[in-house]
């Protein structure tokens, strides 16, 4: 069995998020071209809420827990996730691509924001049967909080970790992580305080481009290298050769 890659692509890349729910349906055209290029590739991909959820997360404090007053953003938040979810799906299988939607609210269940327990045994199945699992991040129940947001950053590091995967790569819509203009190569924990990072400028209750390094640096705690590259680079993350972005370590600067 060929090694699994967890690719992730994230909400900036397709949707505009300084809208609402605003699907690039022309990107997700492009991006399922290459996928269905390397098909043979055993693949689960995760993607980012974007526009479509994020804004719903916002307005219904899910992150600050459940009460009388915005129960009802669970649904709202999970529905337009899962629009988008359903977009990228079908521009898989518009290309070709055995592609199947899943969304972490049926299988996972959080406590204090972070995930307590999260089924990964099905997803495994599904890429020895070449089925593409696409998970994207949700509004998960929380044992403390009563609910909260799983960011597809967080789904990645636990994917990557259950199934065993030495490749994983986040898509975006810049070429790495940039420090004054230029392209960081290599990223572990003696290099990160030196670096400025700030979160999106947009709508995220994830955290933006820290949070990422956050669950990427716990990723390469376990051993696991992830690289950060420009979304035009996917399929040369794919095949190896090479996708001039960021590379997050867990070993020094030779």
């Amino acid at each position: 069995m060929t090694e699994r890659v967890v690719l992730k692509l994230g909400g900036s890349v397709i949707t505009d998020k300084s809208g609402e729910c605003a699907i690039d349906h022309a990107r997700l055209r492009d991006i399922a071209e290459v996928l269905a290029a390397n098909r043979d590739t055993a693949l689960v991909l995760v993607h980012g809420a974007g526009s479509c959820g994020h804004p719903e997360a916002r307005r219904y404090r899910i992150n600050d827990g459940l009460t009388n007053d915005n129960v009802p953003g669970v649904y709202e938040t999970h529905t337009a996730v899962s629009s988008l979810n359903t977009a990228v799906v079908d521009a898989l299988r518009d290309a070709g691509v055995e592609a199947i939607g899943i969304h972490p609210l049926h299988l996972g269940l959080a406590e204090d924001g972070r995930l307590a327990s999260f089924e990964t045994r099905h997803i495994a199945e599904m890429t020895e049967h070449g089925i593409v699992p696409v998970l994207h991040g949700d509004v998960v129940m929380d044992r403390l909080r009563g609910s909260c947001i799983v960011s597809g950053d967080q789904l990645v590091t636990r994917l990557a970790a259950a199934l065993g995967s030495r490749r994983v790569g986040l898509a975006t819509d810049v070429a790495g992580v940039l420090q004054n203009g230029a392209v960081v190569p290599r990223i572990d924990r003696s290099t990160i305080e030196s670096l400025d990072v700030g979160g999106s400028g947009n709508t995220d209750v994830t955290g933006g481009m820290r949070g990422k390094l956050a669950e990427l640096l716990a990723l390469a705690d376990a051993g696991i290298d992830s690289h950060i590259f420009h979304v035009s680079k996917i399929g040369r993350f794919l095949d190896g050769t090479g996708h001039g972005g960021t590379t997050i370590t867990a070993r020094s600067k030779p």
